[in-house]
C-alpha cells in the first residue's frame, strides 16, 4: 500500500509539473502577441485545461496497457517511470527547452518495464504501440503542424492583404482568445491523460499482486481486477494539471513566444488553430502525441512563411536536440532508477 501511495504521489507530482512545464503549449503565442496578460493567459489554459482533461479515455489507455507487457510491470517499475519522467520535465524545464512531457513519460515507462524484465525487450509493445503510436506520430505531426500551419498562414495572408494592419491584428485579436482557449482544451485532453493511465496501471498491478486484499472496505475501490480509469482518477488528474498550468511556465512561454520569431495576432491565431486540430485528433485515436512538438513547429512553420529569415534557427537547434534525447535520456534514467530500487529491497 505505502508504494501504491508513492506512485499516486509521484504521479500528482509529475502531471503538476507536466502543467506549469507545458503552460507555454497553449498560451506563449497569446501572451507574445499582447492580446492578453500572461495573468488572464494562465487563468483561461489553466480552465481549458481542466475540461479537456476531464473527457475522453482513449489515452490513458494506451498509456497504461498500449505500450508495455503489463504481466511484468510492478509497482516500483510505476514509480521509476514516472521518477524518470518528472526529473527530466526539471531538467528541461531548467534550461527554458520545450520538450515532451508525454516521451519523457513514456521513455521513463520503456526503461523501467526493461529493468523489471532484466532486459528482456520483448516486454515493449513494439508493433501494436511503440511504432504506430509513438514512433510514427513522432515523426509526423511535428511535419503536420509545420507544413499546415505554414499552409494557413499563407492562406490567411492571401486573404487578408487588402486590409488594413490595424483591422487585422483587432480581428484576430479576438480571434486568438479562442484559439488558445481550443488549444489549452485540446492540450489537457491529451497530456493529462497519460497520468490517468499511469495511476489506473498501479491500481491494475496493485490489485494483481494482492496489494489491496487486506484493506478495509472503505478502500475497496482501488482494486481493479481489470484496467479501467476511475473517475477519481480523472478528476484528481484533471485538477492537478489544472493547478500545475495556473503556477505557469515562464522560461518556456518566453523560448516559444519571443525567442523563435516574432508573433503577431493572426500568426498567433494559425499555429493555436493548427496544433489544436492536430492535437485533438490524436486524443480521438488514443494516441499520446507531444503537444509541445506540435505547438513548436506550428509556430516555426508560421514563423518561417511570414518571414524565413526572422526565424531564430539557433534556438530551433536547441529545442530540436532536447526532442532527440528526451525518449532515450528518459528511459535510461527509468532503467536505472528501476535497477536502484531492485537492488536495494
Amino acid at each position: 500500500m505505502f508504494t501504491f501511495l508513492t506512485v499516486v504521489v509521484a504521479a500528482i507530482i509529475f502531471e503538476y509539473s507536466n502543467g506549469f512545464h507545458d503552460a507555454a503549449n497553449a498560451i506563449a503565442t497569446v501572451v507574445s502577441t499582447k492580446v492578453l496578460t500572461p495573468r488572464q493567459a494562465i487563468a483561461m489554459a489553466a480552465f481549458f485545461n481542466l475540461t479537456g482533461a476531464l473527457l475522453g479515455g482513449a489515452v490513458a489507455s494506451t498509456i497504461g496497457k498500449g505500450l508495455v507487457d503489463t504481466n511484468v510491470v510492478t509497482m516500483h517499475t510505476v514509480v521509476a517511470a514516472v521518477v524518470a519522467a518528472f526529473v527530466w520535465n526539471i531538467t528541461t524545464w531548467w534550461f527554458g527547452l520545450p520538450s515532451s512531457s508525454s516521451h519523457a513519460l513514456i521513455g521513463g515507462l520503456c526503461g523501467a518495464a526493461l529493468a523489471t524484465a532484466r532486459g528482456d525487450w520483448s516486454v515493449i509493445k513494439w508493433n501494436a504501440g511503440i511504432w504506430p503510436k509513438i514512433v510514427v506520430p513522432m515523426i509526423i505531426s511535428p511535419l503536420a503542424g509545420f507544413i499546415f500551419g505554414g499552409l494557413l498562414m499563407f492562406l490567411l495572408f492571401a486573404a487578408l492583404h487588402r486590409f488594413t494592419p490595424h483591422f487585422v491584428n483587432t480581428l484576430f485579436g479576438k480571434l486568438q482568445i479562442f484559439s488558445a482557449a481550443w488549444m489549452a482544451h485540446s492540450h489537457g485532453s491529451n497530456d493529462a491523460q497519460k497520468t490517468m493511465g499511469i495511476i489506473a496501471l498501479a491500481l491494475f498491478t496493485g490489485t494483481k499482486a494482492g496489494s489491496f486484499d487486506h484493506l478495509p472496505g472503505s478502500l475497496a475501490f482501488l482494486k481493479t481486477p481489470t484496467f479501467v480509469l476511475p473517475i477519481w482518477v480523472v478528476a484528481i488528474c484533471a485538477l492537478t494539471m489544472a493547478v500545475g498550468t495556473a503556477a505557469g511556465g515562464w522560461r518556456i512561454i518566453r523560448t516559444l513566444g519571443h525567442r523563435m520569431v516574432k508573433l503577431q495576432p493572426v500568426n498567433g491565431f494559425a499555429a493555436e488553430t493548427t496544433a489544436a486540430v492536430i492535437i485533438q485528433a490524436a486524443s480521438y485515436y488514443g494516441i499520446p502525441l507531444s503537444t509541445t512538438h506540435v505547438i513548436t513547429t506550428s509556430i516555426m512553420g508560421v514563423g518561417a512563411v511570414k518571414r524565413f529569415s526572422g526565424m531564430r534557427w539557433t534556438v530551433v537547434e536547441r529545442i530540436l536536440w532536447a526532442w532527440l534525447f528526451t525518449l532515450p535520456a528518459s528511459g535510461l534514467i527509468g532503467y536505472a532508477l528501476e535497477r536502484v530500487a531492485a537492488a536495494a529491497l
